[in-house]
Order: structure tokens, then sequence, then C-alpha cells
């Protein structure tokens, strides 16, 4: 976007002018009214200089936008405008500490910078600025000269290098070169401290109208306002290529780059429509594939129509659905089972299911998908699914049978950590380590293939042992942990020995208690 250029205000001269004048009658008396002239030129500089700098803060942040729209574009007067507040930051911040110093060596360690006390101190800006192996004089005579060059650097036009130059010159006036003193010496030597105070200020104001006449020079070279059209095409946007049987097929047709004090005229087939906006809409009655095939109209700058044609294909299907359950094609009584179902060209929230009354129930998980729990075992469940189209029109999109069986049973199963920490669970048929199982509590009972991750809770189950002699020694532990004699016989168990984990009682999601037919058999390690 274009920014509007500024210019030095009439205030802004008057400040200079004031200064320049209080500069010529220090020379002849520094009395405190001309010290109270000092601050409040001092004060007049500072809030011109806030407010030079709220202004170039619009600026960067217009370089920033325009930098997140077209970063190909913007890229290189971006990072020039960077680089332009963080030299214009450095040099203000240079002023800054200096101002401090030299109050704090006028008025001591808690001085004040907005109420200088000791305004006639003629030593602390001599001091601080050309002190021998100390003196910020030629630090900051460099700096502006660095910055001068930058910052001339970054335009072209000649009338704005002279102001730069002007603004930022290190030059000793030529009426006081018989002085015989450098550009630090003119300014700082015998200087009271509140007319030092007010030249660093004075140099801050500059730096950020240099900063704000810089940063305009960039910004001509961007103009965001801009459009370059190299080719004009007549577009069918549809709301969807694939439409049901029964449902609307809904588009807009434009015009590529129009221009925005007339619109075109659009005809269907030679029939001219009826829309502002250029909005079209046709009953879908039958399947099949179909072209809309037209024509627009357009007045070009010497009052002549051109047309330019277009077309777009689309496809009526028929009423349709997917639904499949996401563990198998079966549904198991008493259990969540997650269901997904789908409408080609309908968003999930516009879907539906149901399930007839009595037969189970079905709600919608909250992530687009259904948990369906069914109740009798060996009968067919039925779900209904409905779309509803964006008229806000309900359609039936079909029923879909299922199965419904008992959950399998589960296998008992001992769990442990591994070295890495991560649970384990052993299955039985290879050695387990001893110390894994004097750290297990107990078993659990699951249906684990892979597909099915189902856990069961353990009522009870029997761990059989053999002595030295061959004889079974049966132990009962109630619930899944183990009991202490078990404990006691596992640690008497030495390498290759074995037991057996039977008669294991649980209960599933589906509360149905079963008493599991699979042993499992543990080998020691």
């Amino acid at each position: 976007m274009k920014i509007k250029k500024q210019r030095v205000s009439p205030r802004q001269k008057m400040i200079n002018l004031m200064y320049v004048l209080l500069m010529a009658m220090l020379a002849l008396n520094v009395s405190s009214d001309v010290l109270n002239g000092f601050t409040l030129v001092d004060e007049s500089l500072s809030k011109s200089s806030s407010n030079a700098s709220k202004q170039n803060e619009t600026l960067y942040k217009t370089f920033a936008d325009n930098m997140l729209q077209n970063p190909e574009k913007v890229r290189e007067w971006y990072n020039r405008a960077s680089e332009v507040k963080e030299m214009s930051d450095s040099m203000c911040n240079l002023a800054e500490r200096l101002k401090e110093r030299i109050i704090k060596k006028a008025d001591g360690s808690d001085a004040d910078l907005n109420d200088l006390k000791n305004r006639e101190d003629l030593e602390a800006a001599t001091f601080v600025m050309l002190a021998p192996g100390s003196g910020e004089g030629q630090a900051l005579y460099d700096a502006i000269t660095e910055y001068r060059e930058k910052m001339l650097a970054m335009v072209d036009d000649q009338a704005e290098k002279e102001m730069i130059a002007a603004s930022l010159s290190t030059d000793v006036p030529r009426r006081d070169i018989s002085l015989l003193k450098n550009w630090q010496e003119y300014h700082f030597e015998n200087m009271p401290a509140i007319a030092a105070v007010t030249l660093l200020t004075k140099i801050q104001n500059d730096v950020r109208y240099v900063e704000g006449e810089v940063l305009h020079v960039l910004s001509k070279n961007i103009d965001m306002g801009d459009l370059r059209v190299n080719q004009i095409r007549a577009l069918v946007i549809p709301t969807s290529k694939n439409v049901v049987r029964g449902g609307d097929f809904t588009a807009e047709i434009i015009l590529a780059a129009v221009d925005s004090t007339q619109r075109p005229q659009i005809f269907i087939e030679d029939k001219l429509l009826e829309s502002e906006n250029g909005e079209y809409a046709i009953r879908c009655t039958r399947s099949g594939d179909y072209n809309l095939n037209g024509y627009m109209l357009v007045n070009d700058g010497a009052g002549e129509q051109t047309r330019y044609d277009f077309s777009q294909s689309y496809t009526v299907v028929e009423p349709t659905a997917t639904v499949s359950a996401s563990l198998m094609n079966v549904l198991y009584a008493g259990f969540e089972n997650p269901i997904s179902i789908s409408v080609p060209g309908v968003a999930a929230n516009r879907i539906s299911a149901t399930i007839a009354q009595g037969s189970g129930t079905i709600k919608s998980d909250g992530k687009g998908g259904y948990i369906v729990v069914p109740r009798k075992i060996g009968e067919e469940i039925k779900i209904g699914v409905t779309a509803r189209n964006e008229e806000g029109r309900s359609q039936s999109m079909g029923e879909y049978s299922f199965r419904v069986r008992q959950l399998p049973d589960p296998m008992p199963l001992l769990e442990y950590k591994d070295k890495d920490g991560n649970t384990q669970r052993y299955r039985g048929g290879k050695p387990f380590s001893k110390q894994a199982l004097m750290s297990t509590n107990g078993i659990v009972a699951a249906i684990d293939d892979g597909l099915l991750n189902i856990g069961f809770k353990v009522l009870s189950f029997e761990t059989v042992f053999y002595d030295n002699m061959g004889n079974a020694v049966p132990l009962i532990s109630q619930g899944a942990a183990f009991s202490p004699r078990q404990k006691e016989m596992f640690r008497n168990l030495g390498r290759g020995k074995r037991f057996y984990i039977s008669h294991v009682r649980a209960i599933g999601p589906d509360n149905v208690e079963r008493l599991l037919p699979t042993t499992l058999e543990v080998i020691i390690n």
C-alpha cells in the first residue's frame, strides 16, 4: 500500500531554531532563564522524537503486513527496513546512554533524567565526552558518521540525500572554524549539562526524522494495491461435482479479473441467467454425467462486448453411503463397537444414523464416528443412514445390516515391564524370566490378537505346581493377584521348571462371566 510522505513540520523547524538561538545565548551568559529555555527545548524535542517513533512504528507494521501478504515481492524492502530500524534504535540508545552518564556525573548516582538539578554544571559533559582515554565524543561522532553514510546509501534521490546529510551533519560551522575545535569539542567542551543533554535529544530527534524519511523512500518500492492480469478466463465454481439424485447442483459462475464497476451478462444454453451474484442451481432428478455450458458478455473500455465461453462437467450419482465396522464385519453384543459412516459429497456433521428400537443403542463419538452397542446375540442389527443437504432437506441413504456375535473368550496373560520400562505380555510357549515373574502382581485376561484389544476383569484362577515326586499342587487365588502362598512357590522354582495357570474365571465389558478354556504354561528361565 502507498504511504504518504511527511515533511518537517513548522513546529519542528521552530524547535531547531530555538536550539540554535539558545546555543548563541550561551556564549554571552548562562542565566537561569537560558537554562530553563534549554529544559523547554529538551522537552519539546523529546515529544517530537516520541511522535516520530510512533509514526515510524506504523510504517514498520505496514512493511510487516505486506510481508505476510506478498513475501516474494516485499522481502528485499522488508529486510532493508528492518536494517534501518536496528541502526536507528542503536543510534538512539547510544545517545540515551550518554545523557544518563552526563546527568549522573552532574547530580550523582541517584540522578533523575527528567529532573536535572545541576543544569549549569560545566564539567559533566566535558568529562563524559572529552576525558582523555574514556571520552565518548569520538565514539558518538563515528556513530553519527556511520549512520549517516548507511542512510545515504538507502536513497537515490539527490534532494533526499541532501536532507539526510544536513540533518546528520558533523561539520563545525564555517564561522567557528577559527576556534580550531573538532565537532565533539565544539559541542561539549565547557557546555552546561542541560545544553549537552538537549543536544543529545536533538540528535535522537534527527535520527528518528531521518529514519522516517528513509522508510518513506523504501515504501515507494512497494505497491500492494497493484494488480497484474495476463489472462482472462470464465470460470464455473461448483459446490460439488458429485450430486446425489434428488439433490441440487450449485455453482458460482464468475469472470476472473472482472471489473467491479460492471457485472457481465451470463447465458446458460443461450438463456440469460437472472442472478446478481452469478449463482446457478438446477434440480438433479437423474443420475449420469452432465455439462454446464454457456458464455458471458462483458463490455470493454470502448463500449464493445466481448464474449467468453465456459463449460463445466458434473456427475449425478445414486444415493449411497459407506458403512464399515472399524474392527471387523461383525458387531459384538454388549460391547461398544466403533462404526465409521460416510456419504460421498456430504460433510460428517450432516450425517445421522439410527437403529431399530430395542436392538441396541447408537451414539456419536464426537469425532465423526459412532458407537454401537447391540443387545441380542445371533440376530442382525440394521443401521439406517440419513444425509441432510445444504438446504436442510434430509434424504435416506439406505439401511445396512450386521450380524451380532458374543465377544470371544480372552486368554490369560502375564504383564511385566521390559528393560526399557515398556509393558509387555507373556503368552507362554517360551522361557519367562524369574525376576519378571517375581515383579508381577498377578494375571490379566484380554482379547489381544492384533485386531481386537479388549480387557477382561479376572475374578479367580488356579496355579498348578508339581513337586519332586510328580504330584500336582494346585493353589487357588481370589481375584487377579497372586496369593502369598503362590509367591512362595515361585521363589522355589529353578531354571527349567514350569507351572500352569488354569481355571481362569473372568467377566468382560458385555458383563458375561465365563470360565476360560485356555491354560497358560509358564516356563522359568
